[in-house]
Protein backbone atom coordinates (compact mmCIF):
# COMPACT_ATOMS: atom_id res chain seq x y z
CA UNK A 1 0.00 0.00 0.00
CA UNK A 2 1.25 3.53 -0.52
CA UNK A 3 1.99 5.54 2.41
CA UNK A 4 0.86 8.79 0.99
CA UNK A 5 2.20 10.77 4.47
CA UNK A 6 5.78 8.70 3.91
CA UNK A 7 8.85 11.72 2.94
CA UNK A 8 9.98 9.28 0.51
CA UNK A 9 6.21 9.65 -1.51
CA UNK A 10 6.66 13.34 -1.55
CA UNK A 11 10.42 12.85 -2.69
CA UNK A 12 9.45 10.50 -5.44
CA UNK A 13 6.77 12.94 -6.51
CA UNK A 14 9.18 15.78 -6.49
CA UNK A 15 11.84 13.88 -8.25
CA UNK A 16 9.01 13.00 -11.20
CA UNK A 17 8.09 16.34 -11.50
CA UNK A 18 11.81 17.49 -12.17
CA UNK A 19 12.49 14.75 -14.38
CA UNK A 20 9.20 15.17 -16.39
CA UNK A 21 10.70 19.35 -16.84
CA UNK A 22 13.89 18.32 -17.71
CA UNK A 23 12.85 15.77 -20.62
CA UNK A 24 10.27 17.85 -21.56
CA UNK A 25 12.22 20.93 -22.09
CA UNK A 26 15.05 18.34 -23.57
CA UNK A 27 12.55 17.55 -26.26
CA UNK A 28 11.25 20.75 -26.82
CA UNK A 29 14.92 22.21 -27.43
CA UNK A 30 15.01 19.14 -29.71
CA UNK A 31 12.25 20.02 -31.92
CA UNK A 32 13.06 23.71 -31.85
CA UNK A 33 17.09 23.00 -33.26
CA UNK A 34 15.53 20.80 -35.78
CA UNK A 35 12.67 22.56 -37.18
CA UNK A 36 13.23 25.93 -35.80
CA UNK A 37 10.59 28.29 -33.64
CA UNK A 38 9.56 30.66 -36.40
CA UNK A 39 8.65 26.99 -38.84
CA UNK A 40 7.13 25.79 -35.42
CA UNK A 41 4.63 28.47 -34.88
CA UNK A 42 4.18 29.15 -38.68
CA UNK A 43 2.86 24.91 -39.36
CA UNK A 44 1.61 24.39 -35.53
CA UNK A 45 -2.03 23.08 -36.28
CA UNK A 46 -5.31 24.10 -33.85
CA UNK A 47 -4.87 20.36 -32.10
CA UNK A 48 -6.18 20.18 -28.07
CA UNK A 49 -4.30 18.43 -25.80
CA UNK A 50 -6.53 15.41 -24.71
CA UNK A 51 -8.18 15.50 -21.32
CA UNK A 52 -6.11 12.85 -19.74
CA UNK A 53 -2.67 14.65 -20.54
CA UNK A 54 -3.87 17.54 -17.92
CA UNK A 55 -4.57 14.45 -15.44
CA UNK A 56 -1.17 13.13 -15.85
CA UNK A 57 0.84 16.15 -14.71
CA UNK A 58 -0.54 15.16 -11.36
CA UNK A 59 0.89 11.57 -11.80
CA UNK A 60 4.77 11.70 -10.64
CA UNK A 61 6.42 10.21 -14.07
CA UNK A 62 3.26 9.83 -16.31
CA UNK A 63 4.05 12.86 -18.29
CA UNK A 64 7.52 11.91 -18.61
CA UNK A 65 6.42 8.60 -19.93
CA UNK A 66 4.29 10.35 -22.31
CA UNK A 67 6.92 12.52 -23.97
CA UNK A 68 9.49 9.23 -23.99
CA UNK A 69 6.24 8.41 -25.75
CA UNK A 70 6.69 10.67 -28.18
CA UNK A 71 10.42 10.36 -28.73
CA UNK A 72 9.88 6.70 -29.97
CA UNK A 73 7.28 7.86 -32.04
CA UNK A 74 9.40 10.54 -34.02
CA UNK A 75 12.11 8.36 -33.80
CA UNK A 76 10.84 5.02 -35.26
CA UNK A 77 7.89 6.33 -37.69
CA UNK A 78 9.51 9.22 -38.67
CA UNK A 79 13.33 9.26 -39.01
CA UNK A 80 13.85 5.65 -39.56
CA UNK A 81 11.16 6.00 -42.37
CA UNK A 82 13.03 9.10 -44.09
CA UNK A 83 10.24 11.82 -42.81
CA UNK A 84 11.33 14.87 -41.28
CA UNK A 85 10.93 16.40 -37.80
CA UNK A 86 8.44 19.16 -39.16
CA UNK A 87 6.22 16.60 -40.53
CA UNK A 88 6.80 14.99 -36.67
CA UNK A 89 5.25 18.55 -35.63
CA UNK A 90 2.69 18.50 -37.89
CA UNK A 91 1.52 15.47 -37.14
CA UNK A 92 1.90 16.01 -33.49
CA UNK A 93 -0.38 19.43 -33.47
CA UNK A 94 -3.09 18.95 -36.16
CA UNK A 95 -6.12 17.15 -36.54
CA UNK A 96 -6.42 14.77 -39.39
Amino acid sequence: MIDFSSPEFFSYAIFGVILNFIFSMAFGVYLSNNIGIEEMMLTKGAKEQPWWLTLSLAIPFAKMVITLYRVAILQFYFLNQGKSHKEFWIYLTSED
